[in-house]
């Protein structure tokens, strides 16, 4: 699959190393599958979870950290939606529209 884009998930991790060995891996986990429905994301990643409207949330480094992308499996893309804290998270008001 084709993620959009690295360079968010780069700039997250230049700011919070911690996060960069879990997000390196769930950005070549993810590109390297061809995932066909959530149902497949959700069986790979055993800490996701699906929110409805293509969107998947990820819990990131022991859930310190979330992230949410949107899965759009027919054209085998990911958009990163979202990356931040747990907090940050709980506080988006609508995360099937983000």
């Amino acid at each position: 699959m084709r993620i959009f884009t690295r360079g968010t998930l780069r700039t997250f991790w230049d700011q919070q190393p911690d996060a960069r060995p879990a997000l390196e891996f769930w950005h070549d986990a993810v590109e390297k599958n061809n995932f066909q429905n959530p149902n497949e994301v959700v069986r790979f990643f055993k800490n996701a979870d699906a929110v409805g409207n293509g969107r998947i949330v990820f819990n990131i480094t022991h859930n310190k950290y979330r992230l949410v992308a949107k899965f759009e499996y027919e054209r085998q893309l990911v958009f990163v939606r979202f990356i931040g804290s747990h907090k940050e998270y709980d506080e988006i008001a609508d995360i099937k529209n983000i």
